[in-house]
């Protein structure tokens, strides 16, 4: 199983976010599954209660809008959580999770987890931390969606992409992951045939390659362009990613 970013581990990922001890006491909660691909970890509008953490594999959340219309919010792995936690009252989960890759996942129930938040500061403080990490990600990506057009969403998922399963190569950045042109238009919400046109053009003016089936990019700075990358600051590769 591929590991994303360099991290041989979950643990050796979430020591961005958890101390190895408070990484301990989150795996002690975790029950973990495998789980193939195809399986759907939860369903739009249903009951939430857990948390599902990634141990190795992926797994892709998606938005079905009312003309049955699927978004996909993002292409998670290793070492990332996914579900709803913190809200007043009875929650539902606002969209749905399927397994992307073969996986192994670890499932933690939410009674237990506000347990250890209230008798435990540090790892409470640490937990938020990370919380607060994963709804940056998906603000930046809703910025990108929304304010430079379908290529500038195009061009921000190659920057993720590159930035989460990206690897050198001779004539710049391959990405390793396979991804369908389907898959990226439903990342960014629009058809395939728009998302062939754009790739196209993108390969015509030099600015992306195809090898072995896979992308690479040649020149990211053009890609900086389409979907104005600010260069100082620049995002962070935590929060830049799919």
């Amino acid at each position: 199983m591929e590991q994303q970013n360099g991290f041989k581990t979950p643990g050796e990922r979430n020591k961005r976010f958890l101390s190895e001890p408070n990484y301990e006491k989150w795996n002690g909660l975790m029950t973990v599954k495998p789980a193939s691909a195809g399986t759907r970890l939860f369903w739009e509008g249903e009951a939430a209660g857990k948390l599902y953490y990634i141990v190795s594999g992926r797994v892709k959340t998606k938005k079905t809008t009312e003309d049955g219309k699927d978004l996909i919010l993002s292409v998670l792995g290793t070492g990332d959580l996914i579900g709803e936690f913190g809200a007043y009252g009875d929650t539902t989960h606002s969209y749905c999770a399927e397994v992307f890759e073969d996986a192994e996942i670890g499932i933690v129930q939410e009674r237990d987890l506000e347990a250890l938040l209230r008798r435990d500061g540090e790892f409470a403080v640490e937990f938020m931390k990370w919380i607060g990490l994963m709804n940056r990600i998906v603000q930046s990506k809703f910025r990108d969606l929304l304010l430079y057009g379908k290529p500038g969403a195009l061009a921000s998922t190659l920057i993720r992409m590159s930035n989460t399963y990206g690897s050198p190569d001779k004539d710049g950045i391959r990405i390793d992951m396979r991804m369908t042109n389907s898959d990226m238009a439903e990342l960014i919400g629009t058809t395939r045939e728009s998302v062939n046109r754009m790739l196209s053009a993108m390969k015509d003016e030099g600015t992306i390659s195809v090898s072995d089936n896979r992308i690479v990019i040649r020149r990211i700075d053009d890609l900086r362009r389409i979907c104005n990358c600010p260069s100082f600051p620049a995002c962070p590769k935590e929060i830049c990613r799919l």
